[in-house]
């Protein structure tokens, strides 16, 4: 149900004219236990609005001519799958655009580059990457809270089978998995995917291109993107030397923290008695946790041989990018 500004401040505790990443007095959706869709408006007179294409944990159908397309950008709910570096480079920008974000992972993420990543909130409770917070849920329920508290939510759910309770208006599938590992083109009224495994007009609407080089950040409305080389785009002249592998099957141990500054053939970790070695010299700008089970060639962690510490704890140029070509596909699907 939908309710007018009076009758939710009576009728619901706790929840303020302001929520999400919204400022106050612009409108907002936020939803209680009950799954009760509760909206405001700029005006001082009650306005009713239907803030999603269905009521938030309600299987309602609205034709598809007005699906989104008579709603504010800023009350667009986003569910990005994934929330690795690449995933969070993404929701940093869109949640700094006031969009409402929301994000789903695994229960044992493994992402290297840790100090940019949300998916560390999986551990942690909480993430903050350049001054974006992302602090996980235990439950769908939980999920308007934590917009009202101006977070991203991020949820443990591989499927992102949360997207039955939130009817998102974007899907961006950004799992970087090389393959599609379940989105479908009908899980939302745009549905994005980062990278290869995914066919335009098939798996989702549009491919944002994820291979380092010209077309890094393009937005693809027909086809793929690049095949994945399974090679690093290089920095400083490096390119594959400077991602650290596990030379054999076994539970990492870090002997060496992410800002760390490594030489060539230093040891940074050990897996049973054989050592994890950097094959050059720079700093430790990713690396798994400690105790991480892995496969022998499996990448452990990332130097960068520019050697600038700053440069670990800040999203990259990459990340940018691709954040900016999924901006741009949002804006020209739903302001056109």
């Amino acid at each position: 149900m939908v309710l007018f500004l009076e009758q939710a401040v009576a009728g619901l505790h706790g929840v303020e004219a302001a929520g999400g990443y919204l400022g106050a007095g612009e409108g907002s959706v936020v939803g209680d236990n009950k799954k009760t869709v509760v909206v405001w408006g700029p005006s001082t007179e009650p306005q009713p609005l239907i803030p999603n294409d269905k009521e938030i944990g309600q299987d309602i159908q609205y034709p598809a001519e007005k699906r989104g397309m008579n709603k504010k950008l800023n009350d667009l709910l986003i569910l990005i799958r994934g929330a690795g570096e690449m995933a969070t480079g993404v929701a940093h920008r869109l949640a700094s655009c006031r969009f409402k974000v929301c994000m789903t992972e695994t229960s044992n993420p493994q992402a290297v580059r840790r100090e940019v990543a949300f998916s560390e909130a999986v551990f942690d409770l909480e993430k903050e990457v350049e001054g974006v917070i992302a602090k996980r849920v235990k439950s769908q329920d939980e999920i308007p809270e934590v917009w009202r508290e101006s977070k991203i939510p991020i949820l443990i759910d591989p499927q992102a089978s949360v997207k039955k309770f939130l009817n998102p208006d974007v899907l961006i599938d950004a799992t970087l998995a090389k393959k599609n590992l379940g989105t479908k083109i009908t899980d939302a009224l745009l549905v994005v995917g980062l990278g290869p495994g995914f066919s335009t007009g098939k798996d989702v609407h549009l491919v944002i291109e994820t291979n380092r080089g010209h077309n890094l950040g393009r937005i693809i409305s027909n086809g793929e993107a690049e095949p994945n080389t399974g090679i690093p785009g290089p920095i400083a002249g490096y390119a594959e030397e400077r991602v650290i592998r596990a030379p054999e099957d076994g539970k990492f141990k870090a002997l060496k923290t992410i800002g760390g500054q490594v030489e060539a053939n230093e040891k940074v970790g050990m897996i049973g008695k054989v050592e994890v070695q950097s094959r050059i010299a720079g700093v430790i700008r990713g690396l798994l946790r400690d105790g991480t089970e892995v496969w022998k060639g499996m990448k452990l962690g990332d130097v960068d041989p520019r050697g600038i510490e700053a440069h670990c704890y800040t999203i990259s140029d990459k990340a940018r990018t691709i954040s900016g070509g999924v901006l741009q596909a949002i804006l020209e699907h739903f302001n056109g």
